[in-house]
């Protein structure tokens, strides 16, 4: 009997996409969704915050009171960050570097313990042609970022920004097209860098994606304001593009941009902002609340900005140091309650934006639906707003039109 390997995936979709490969990559192994009864528990991992490395080893220590038998091994960001640290405690059985993930079935015939942590120059070639237990497609389009934000650690375990071959990203996703996938999700350590490397642009390669037959929809993971050009533009108005794009913002007052060394500034961000959701779009963003240096004169600047602009989703949290980033020598701490006060701030001003969004967006909705729990579907609209939708027949992994969505304070509802 094959030995048998479950995935717990930490982070980003980056992350999640590297899994796939992983999974994909099995040859001499059997995939388990429980994690009792494994024999090897691959942790791939994230290492964005001092948190998240404390939840990745918090995991790791359950798993040895859980399934002692277990081989537990470390992949993702952190192994790169903590994996040798964790190693030599003797806490897991091996460490898998980014470059290594397409060799795991090899390394994990081994008897004993390894650590290959390899580099961070690689770019993967291997081709997904199934999502296991998803309805949309994550498509990793570019590894690594040449931005050196003071605050994070991304670039040092990630590598500098390079980019996946562009037929090879076609191929994969005809691929994927021809499996029944519609929704294409592109995804990267910092997407709007791609093509710089080979002479292309992200531009470039979704007109080229939107080509293939099955292509239906195309999201985008998040991008800079630096990287939306003319010709990116010229694509918002196309059927194929989801109408929600993440324009990572970080904060809105410009001497905490400076702390945080961004390339962004609030005066072009807002025109672009506006610009944008002047076509219909929905406009999310991040942004990271008490970040050393941010005063109340700061804060309070901010969240007027706030106020000011198109926004409908936010991913904000609060800032967690990092060691061995320039933020973390910054000696003006802010205190975790203040932070936590901002925070709720913060949320409670674009919730009451998006809200008003959904009430103007209402109607001739485009779901796919993913999944279902206690016999309602569920699914995202092409504004990248939620919604659970009621229906008599067995509506998983289908396009619903939603003429009418009923809109309420926490989600959308709807019959079909």
């Amino acid at each position: 009997m094959s030995k048998r390997v479950f995935f717990k995936t930490f982070g980003c979709r980056t992350n999640q996409f590297d899994t796939q490969i992983m999974i994909n990559k099995l040859q001499n192994f059997e995939l388990t969704f429980n994690e009792d009864d494994a024999d090897y528990v691959i942790v791939n991992s994230c290492t964005v915050t001092n948190g998240a490395d404390s939840s990745v080893r918090g995991y790791i220590n359950s798993i040895g009171r859980k399934n002692s038998s277990a081989k537990v091994v470390l992949a993702g960001c952190g192994s790169h960050s903590k994996g040798e640290e964790l190693f030599n405690r003797g806490q897991i059985f091996g460490v898998l570097g980014h470059s290594e993930k397409e060799s795991i079935d090899k390394l994990l015939q081994n008897e004993s313990r390894f650590y290959e942590i390899g580099d961070l120059k690689h770019i993967d070639t291997t081709v997904v042609s199934e999502f296991i237990g998803k309805s949309r497609a994550f498509i990793k389009i570019q590894e690594g970022c040449d931005f050196r934000c003071s605050y994070c650690i991304i670039p040092y375990v990630r590598g500098d920004a390079r980019s996946i071959p562009k037929e090879q990203i076609l191929d994969q996703i005809k691929k994927l097209a021809s499996n029944g996938f519609g929704e294409f999700i592109l995804t990267g350590t910092n997407v709007g860098s791609y093509g710089k490397d080979i002479g292309l642009s992200i531009a470039n390669l979704i007109k080229d994606i939107s080509k293939i037959r099955g292509v239906r929809r195309i999201r985008i993971g998040s991008l800079e304001p630096i990287q939306i050009t003319d010709e990116f533009l010229e694509l918002l108005d196309e059927s194929f593009m989801a109408k929600h794009l993440h324009i990572a913002l970080q904060h809105t007052a410009d001497k905490m941009l400076m702390y945080m060394n961004r390339r962004n500034k609030f005066k072009d961000d807002i025109k672009l902002f506006e610009k944008i959701a002047s076509r219909g779009y929905a406009l999310g963003t991040d942004f990271i609340v008490g970040h050393p240096g941010e005063s109340e004169e700061l804060w309070s600047e901010a969240i007027d900005r706030v106020k000011e602009l198109p926004l409908t989703h936010i991913h904000a949290f609060t800032y967690s140091k990092r060691d061995n980033t320039p933020s973390a020598k910054i000696k003006e701490q802010i205190n975790g309650k203040i932070a936590k006060i901002r925070h709720k701030e913060l949320t409670s001003i674009i919730n009451e934006k998006n809200y008003q969004f959904r009430v103007k967006n209402s109607t001739d909705l485009t779901i796919l639906i993913e999944n279902s729990v206690d016999g309602k579907y569920r699914g995202y609209d092409e504004y990248y707003n939620h919604i659970i939708v009621e229906s008599s027949e067995d509506i998983t992994h289908n396009w619903v039109l939603i003429e009418r969505a009923q809109i309420g304070k926490s989600g959308n509802n709807a019959k079909y």
